[in-house]
């Protein structure tokens, strides 16, 4: 029993040293992930107005009518 207690203790020494290393290394690899995230924000929101300025006579005819055909027939 006492040869097994310095086993377990290096044992759990190496399980916390690979966790730690791995927890390094997921946190410095998503670091840059949130200029991606900005990028595709924005670019959604441009294209968003973009379409919105082209199409929103026609969207605000077809609102007009798809409300008008349920009040009134």
């Amino acid at each position: 029993m006492k040869n097994l207690q310095p086993r377990i203790g290096v044992t759990v020494t190496a399980v916390s040293n690979l966790m730690r290393s791995k927890t390094r290394t997921l946190i410095r690899s998503e670091r840059g992930d949130v200029p991606g995230w900005v990028l595709i924000t924005v670019m959604t929101a441009g294209l968003v107005v973009g379409l919105w300025s082209i199409a929103g006579p026609q969207l605000k005819t077809v609102l007009s009518h798809a409300l008008r055909s349920v009040t009134a027939p």
